[in-house]
């Protein structure tokens, strides 16, 4: 990583800490404390979230619709990856968190190579361990992509079928674990016959990423489809023609006791009306911090639909 990377790294840190972090749900983060605690009260919902800021708002979200209802919630943000959060919900030291549908089912079965929304979906209803279940899916999702600026898919293209021997000659940024991940360059090895010149370790779909994709420090990069910075800044989200990544629907996953037709017919109403643009929107809402919170823009999204 060169000075310009390190020096932002530790300008940005304060920023990360604030707001939650961005990026993949699978992402490392803090290890938190839900695995510590004991099991919430019978007539009370604790709600976990990863340790990035579109999740927190999903969380955020679900917490204030509960609570309309009259159920009693109490909030775990923040607690990290999957890793850290999954075990947390089979020892029932959470009992609900937004989960997205593909790596959740890869989290289950790291062997499966279902990668279309339903397929998926059905996969990880039989698949759940006992005591968790899964409620709708939304239409909304959130996944990995290759992104490139303008200039860089107007030489190669706008699908990673373009690429092939001409990832050889392009850098590629993301976090460290993306160069292991099935999903990550291993799977973009193997569908496409693309290897990048080399990988730069940087984070989960955050500022350093989009500042090296940005100054062309790097020239391809894993982002996440909700970001409004691919947007905003006219890049270009590789088409997947061969479905290296999964489906990842946003859906409530929960502790099956707690799991009250209330309960259900509140969160499916949640997820019926998610789309991902509407997930793009509210990230845009987001990154002005100086205005907008995670309480202030759930509370906001919940009127718009009726559902506060």
């Amino acid at each position: 990583m060169n000075r310009t990377l390190v020096a932002l790294a530790g300008l940005i840190a304060v920023g990360l800490t604030a707001c939650g972090g961005g990026g993949d749900p699978l992402a490392g983060g803090s290890a938190g404390t839900a695995a510590e605690q004991p099991p919430a009260a019978a007539d009370t919902i604790r709600i976990g979230s990863a340790n990035f800021t579109e999740n927190r708002l999903l969380g955020e979200i679900y917490a204030q619709a509960l609570e309309a209802k009259g159920v009693t919630v109490e909030r775990q943000f923040g607690i990290g990856s999957r890793e850290v959060y999954f075990p947390a919900l089979q020892d029932g030291s959470i009992d609900l968190i937004p989960e997205y549908s593909g790596n959740l089912l890869q989290e289950i079965d790291p062997q499966t190579t279902a990668t279309a929304p339903d397929a998926v979906y059905q996969e990880v209803t039989q698949k759940l361990p006992d005591g968790l279940t899964v409620l709708e899916q939304s239409a909304a999702e959130n996944k990995d992509a290759v992104v490139v600026t303008a200039e860089t898919a107007q030489r190669y293209g706008t699908s990673l079928a373009d690429y092939g021997p001409a990832c050889g000659e392009l850098v590629f940024g993301g976090p460290p674990e993306f160069a292991e991940r099935p999903y990550g360059l291993p799977g973009i090895e193997r569908l496409y016959g693309c290897t990048f010149s080399e990988f730069r370790s940087l984070d989960a779909g955050g500022p350093l990423t989009v500042a090296a994709l940005a100054d062309g420090t790097i020239q391809a990069a894993d982002l996440f489809t909700t970001d409004p910075v691919i947007e905003d800044r006219g890049w270009v989200a590789l088409e997947d023609p061969k479905n290296n990544f999964a489906a990842q629907n946003v859906l409530p996953l929960i502790n099956e006791a707690k799991a009250t037709d209330q309960v259900r017919e509140t969160l499916n109403a949640i997820s019926a009306a998610l789309t991902t643009d509407g997930l793009i929107e509210l990230n845009r809402k987001l990154a002005d911090a100086a205005t907008n919170s995670v309480e202030s823009v759930a509370t906001e999204w919940l009127a718009a639909n009726n559902l506060g």
